[in-house]
């Protein structure tokens, strides 16, 4: 048989390759956070960026994929390590990370005048807004909005509590930062307990979880909720049951964790803090628990059954189409209908009057699989390169602790009971690895790398005995 020429690659013939590969939102997204990430690794480097000398490539690493998959784990105290220069580029990854490389490109391509793709058009639309017909240049001006528009609120706010503490122009530092850095959902901090010492500050506990629920229930409700609030000469249609799942399941688990956190810390966190600050400290650690990570309580002295409670919630994370991470909170509304569905007897899940699509709930079970893989594999590599051929007897505790840290990085929450300054190089590179899947979330990485779908044979159905 004669076999065809080899295509020359030429100069169209790259273009077109590349096109295709770069045209569609997953590899695109996936090589912009590598970018970023890269981009941000070799600024942090600078020797006018830190104030020591003697930062690893590794933990620069660690930093910037921290920092732009605002996650918000640490290996060195941001407020001391890196100078003004090297905060404010930490600040840049992190409102660019927030906001996502697919947006920032997206906004570029519109503001330039380009007509998007289809797969690009239908991709934002599927991202930020429930509302087929609602065009990109519309929904990526809601965005900006509400980004400058509550963390400009947020950094007000936080200045009239920092200036009792801090000179007008460091003030004015910690609030921008904090500001831009809650809304994000990243929770980097310039102090080095975090928000310890304003534990008693109301302002500051909720202003930070006021930026926080914002940046986690998605753009798309936000775009909805402002919709709804302005003046209508008719009638208005219905909520979107997207916003109505996320308002109630953000709403419900807030509460949840927040009467929770109470019954377990009773008596040891919050034993000695009045009651009106243990509610306001109990709803802070309920609200970052979920995907920000700022902590107000120290994490090391908090009972075993709290720190696993927070797994769970960290786990979930916050809303599509937001700042945070996580299987997001639609992913568990789909799952509790399928399960009440079955049990129940009734043939489809449903919501709020509405039927669940077969391809939402098959999406739910696909994101908890692979998210299960994920921290499951990443567990056990953290565990080999840490505690090495420890015996049980000698590494007990340490399980949980290496748990809660991956389960962190995986839903970008940030929060963390000391184990990370101390990891190995290879230990650092998993967790790296593993802030870069969460941020990017499963349902994205499969996108990247799945092939066209192809129509195959049908096959007989036949049951089989689960259970």
């Amino acid at each position: 048989m004669e076999m065809n020429p080899a295509i020359p690659m030429t100069r169209s013939n790259i273009f077109t390759i590349a096109s295709r590969f770069f045209g569609s939102p997953g590899p695109a997204t996936v090589f912009g956070f590598l970018a970023m990430i890269l981009t941000g690794t070799g600024l942090l480097l600078l020797p006018q960026a830190t104030t020591q000398a003697d930062l690893s490539l590794v933990d620069a690493l660690f930093t910037a994929t921290s920092s732009v998959c605002v996650t918000g784990l640490a290996v060195t105290d941001t407020g001391t390590s890196f100078t003004l220069f090297g905060q404010g580029v930490l600040l840049v990854l992190i409102q660019t990370g927030g906001l996502g490389i697919m947006t920032l490109s997206t906004l570029f391509l519109v503001l330039s005048g380009k007509r998007l793709s289809f797969n690009g058009h239908s991709a934002i639309q599927e991202s930020f807004t429930p509302f087929r017909d609602r065009p990109p240049g519309k929904i990526l001006r809601d965005v900006i909005f509400f980004t400058l528009a509550l963390e400009g609120i947020g950094a007000l706010l936080l200045f009239t509590a920092f200036m009792d503490n801090a000179s007008l122009p460091r003030a004015a530092c910690l609030s921008v930062f904090h500001s831009v850095s809650a809304f994000c959902n990243a929770g980097f901090s310039l102090f080095p307990d975090s928000f310890t010492s304003y534990k008693s500050s109301v302002v500051v506990n909720l202003t930070i979880c006021g930026l926080i629920i914002f940046g986690g229930i998605g753009f798309p409700v936000l775009s909805e909720l402002k919709e709804r609030l302005r003046p209508a000469k008719r009638r208005r249609p219905p909520m979107s049951l997207h916003s109505k799942i996320v308002l109630s399941m953000t709403g419900g688990m807030l509460v949840t964790g927040t009467l929770i956190f109470l019954a377990m810390e009773s008596g040891i966190t919050l034993g000695k803090l009045p009651w009106l600050e243990r509610i306001t400290a109990a709803l802070f650690l309920s609200v970052n628990a979920r995907t920000a990570g700022f902590n107000s309580l120290a994490l090391g002295n908090m009972a075993n059954e709290t720190l696993f409670f927070m797994i769970l919630l960290m786990f979930v994370g916050a809303s599509p189409g937001s700042c945070g991470g996580g299987i997001k909170t639609t992913c568990l509304a789909a799952l509790m209908a399928q399960g009440r569905s079955r049990l129940k007897g009734e043939k489809r899940p449903n919501l709020f009057g509405r039927s669940l699509s077969d391809r939402s709930v098959g999406r739910a079970v696909s994101v908890v699989l692979i998210s299960t893989l994920i921290v499951c594999a990443g567990t056990m590599l953290l565990m080999m390169t840490e505690l090495g051929d420890l015996p049980h007897p000698e590494s007990r505790g340490m399980f949980l602790e290496l748990l809660f840290e991956v389960v962190s990085a995986f839903g970008t929450v940030g929060l963390s009971t000391g184990v990370t300054p101390g990891l190995s190089d290879p230990g650092k590179l998993i967790i790296i690895t593993i802030m870069f899947l969460g941020r990017l979330g499963p349902l994205l990485i499969a996108m990247a790398v799945s092939r066209p779908v192809r129509l195959e044979r049908s096959y007989a159905e036949e049951e089989f005995i689960i259970g």
